[in-house]
């Protein structure tokens, strides 16, 4: 009897450990959500080699090939960004300092070889489409999660992974989306989709990610692919390569180096 009494009570103990870590799971609300994506695992810095296809209204592709260097220095984070390939681009570069403070603006440059030039992006521009993609030079940052106010709407699969969906709103009324709905991966805290509305209300992009896969220890998105609705133009990123924690230095990150118009 003690022996039937001692396995009841265990089975009892962890069923209701389990029901807690249910109801703990269940409570986690928008904004929990978005600081498990923010403080998900990635590494202290990056090197990228991608692949990047544009493709307009008729279906004509544009080719790109680009090589990229990031690296975080606690909350903020610092990108610098050459295109290789065509030559009509080659040489193009960006340089962006992103802040976890939402009260300081991010700092980015654009070099353009043509003009042998570096002009700063100011905020009046970060709206702007970076190099003919579907992504602004806002998309290309992150934003800080207290930029915008998080409700979690649901739970759903996506391609057969359980997400969750959470609608961001922007705090300032001036942003250029309204809102944005985001399909938040429950296995890796990555986002499977994201739609973008615009200040009316009207769906204006649509996010995918795909071939997420863990690589060298991280997560990692191996493609995604912006489709601007509105547009009618599709913007397709694959990794070819990718290595975390590379120790790259920090004179990388300089607009001086941005300047040179290629990475030694």
């Amino acid at each position: 009897m003690l022996k039937k009494a001692i396995t009841m009570g265990l089975i009892i103990l962890l069923a209701t450990m389990s029901m807690q870590t249910f109801a703990q799971e269940k409570k986690l609300s928008g904004s929990d959500i978005m600081l498990k994506i923010d403080n998900r695992p990635d590494g202290d810095d990056q090197k990228n080699v991608m692949h990047m296809t544009l493709i307009n209204r008729r279906g004509r592709t544009r080719e790109r090939t680009v090589l990229s260097y990031s690296k975080d220095y606690g909350k903020d984070s610092k990108t610098i960004v050459y295109f290789q390939k065509p030559a009509d681009v080659t040489g193009t570069g960006f340089l962006s300092w992103e802040y976890d403070n939402p009260s300081k603006d991010d700092d980015r440059w654009l070099y353009l070889p043509a003009l042998k030039k570096v002009r700063r992006i100011s905020g009046s521009s970060e709206n702007d489409y970076f190099m003919g993609t579907d992504f602004t030079y806002d998309d290309m940052g992150g934003r800080s999660v207290d930029e915008d106010t998080h409700k979690l709407i649901r739970e759903e699969e996506v391609d057969g992974i359980k997400c969750w969906v959470v609608e961001s709103v922007p705090k300032d009324k001036d942003y250029m989306y309204s809102k944005t709905i985001k399909w938040i991966r429950q296995d890796s805290y990555i986002a499977a989709k994201i739609e973008y509305y615009d200040r009316m209300g009207t769906l204006m992009k649509i996010l995918t990610t795909s071939d997420v896969k863990k690589h060298e220890g991280f997560w990692t998105i191996f493609k995604m692919e912006m489709d601007n609705k509105q547009e009618k133009h599709k913007t397709i990123l694959e990794l070819e390569e990718v290595h975390y924690n590379t120790k790259v230095k920090d004179s990388l990150f300089r607009v001086s180096t941005l300047e040179r118009g290629r990475l030694k």
